[in-house]
């Protein structure tokens, strides 16, 4: 019998998202379902969804809960993780709050930028105690990681432990596709594309659409006109708070479309957020403090969810979109497909650096994930891309070395931080950041002085 253990399960609404997936696929549908978390009272809120959804499909899973990391994955197939360390508060609303004391702003902050540096010392610390405890009680298991820094996270993870079976996990390249289909107007199932890059900095470098003789035309000319001619982007259905001005605006300049929001891809450069140009936040409706507005709505929205949960009966268990499912469903049964998903760089992307940390297409099957080779990315993408990786390579190096010193590095290489704070300020700020932390950090990193 497959088991699936589920590490953060605590966050409900997305183990629902996952283990309904799975529960829908015939093969999956009589699994063990080890669902672990520190917190025992959202612990028990997500196995009580997981039931009603067992009920509610009539499957033969077995949910079981654990407050124990080892014991949850003791004979695991596939393990996912999807946990915040420090969690919103305090430490999402740190990374704000700081910062913006130096007059940094951030809208996201999970995956680049000061923010996603921290968020990376706190997290890679604990991905490398699960690797550590798969080593000894799942060894063969498949590792489906969803916490954010994605690249810092993965890079860091097949650095220490490079026989782990891994993949990051994100949804932004199918969430795209889905949501340019939608400004064009044209049926999702007609695209077809390609797209490589690092997570949030992947970019669509073939994005098409199937014509009635069956042919495919290029879709590029239609999105140029369109955002031209201001017909599109349409509102974001899901965040109304950020249209796509930003991504539209940076193809216009670059000649394709990335795959990450604009409310994230607006902080990985340093164009768009800039102290004394309210302007720019205005043309481009970027919203700043956005993540710590919609962890608010979340908790708010979770508030009246778990009640009609544990109220009803039945729970309807829709699809999502992501790829755990299918990821699974393919190991376990052999049936092929083909997912975007985060390894560490073996040649799959020749132009970046070997060993980080590379999004590109992956065929699934029952010989795990096999990445595929992307060749010819445009140069000025490529170029674009390492400004990240830089700050990705540096956090890596600090955690592998446990040197101080490359945290302030990775900072000032960073593209936002490094436009808007001079040398002293981001020093000043990592110090500041690194003191609020405090026990959510390393010890090497808390006990060492600053240079």
């Amino acid at each position: 019998m497959t088991k699936i253990a589920f590490i953060g399960a605590g966050s409900t609404v997305f183990m629902k998202n996952i283990v309904g997936d799975a529960l829908h696929r015939p093969a999956l549908s009589g699994a063990t379902i080890a669902l672990m978390d520190i917190d025992t009272k959202r612990l028990e809120e997500s196995a009580l969804v997981a039931r009603k959804m067992v009920a509610s499909l009539g499957s033969s899973a077995k949910v079981e809960t654990y407050t124990h990391q080892r014991a949850a994955l003791d004979g695991a197939d596939f393990v996912i993780a999807a946990f915040q360390i420090g969690g919103y508060k305090p430490c999402t609303i740190t990374d704000f709050e700081v910062p913006k004391a130096y007059g940094l702003r951030q809208t996201i902050a999970d995956t680049l930028g000061v923010g996603g540096i921290m968020r990376g010392l706190r997290t890679v610390p604990h991905l490398w105690k699960i690797a550590e405890d798969m080593a000894a009680v799942c060894p063969g298991a498949l590792l489906l990681q969803y916490v954010n820094p994605m690249a810092i996270n993965t890079w860091a993870l097949s650095a220490r432990f490079p026989a782990l079976k891994q993949v990051g996990l994100c949804h932004s390249v199918q969430g795209t596709a889905a949501e340019l289909a939608r400004d064009l107007n044209i049926p999702e199932s007609d695209l077809r594309y390609r797209a490589a890059g690092i997570n949030h900095m992947a970019f669509f470098l073939n994005f098409e659409a199937r014509n009635a003789d069956g042919t495919y035309r290029d879709l590029y000319p239609a999105l140029r006109d369109g955002y031209r001619a201001g017909r599109i982007p349409l509102d974001s259905s899901w965040n109304p708070r950020c249209p796509n001005l930003v991504r539209y605006e940076a193809m216009m300049h670059l000649g394709y479309f990335v795959t990450e929001s604009s409310e994230h891809f607006a902080e990985y450069v340093p164009w768009f957020i800039k102290e004394g140009r309210p302007d720019l936040l205005e043309q481009f409706r970027i919203p700043l403090d956005e993540y710590p507005k919609r962890c608010e709505e979340q908790i708010a929205r979770w508030a009246a969810q778990a009640e009609s949960y544990r109220t009803a009966e039945r729970i309807e268990v829709a699809q999502s979109h992501e790829y755990a499912a299918t990821i699974m469903n393919a190991v376990v049964t052999g049936e092929p497909a083909v997912i975007y998903g985060n390894v560490a760089n073996r040649g799959f992307l020749p132009q970046l650096p070997e060993g980080a940390a590379v999004e590109v297409p992956c065929l699934v099957d029952a010989n795990g994930i096999q990445p595929t080779v992307v060749t010819g990315i445009p140069p000025q993408l490529v170029a674009l891309m390492r400004t990240n990786l830089n700050v990705q390579e540096l956090t890596v190096a600090a955690l592998l070395e446990e040197n101080r010193d490359h945290v302030y590095h990775a900072a000032m290489l960073d593209p936002h931080t490094a436009a808007e704070l001079d040398l002293r300020q981001i020093h000043a700020l990592v110090d500041d950041l690194i003191a609020a932390h405090d026990a959510w950090l390393p010890d090497w990193l808390r006990a060492r002085k600053a240079a």
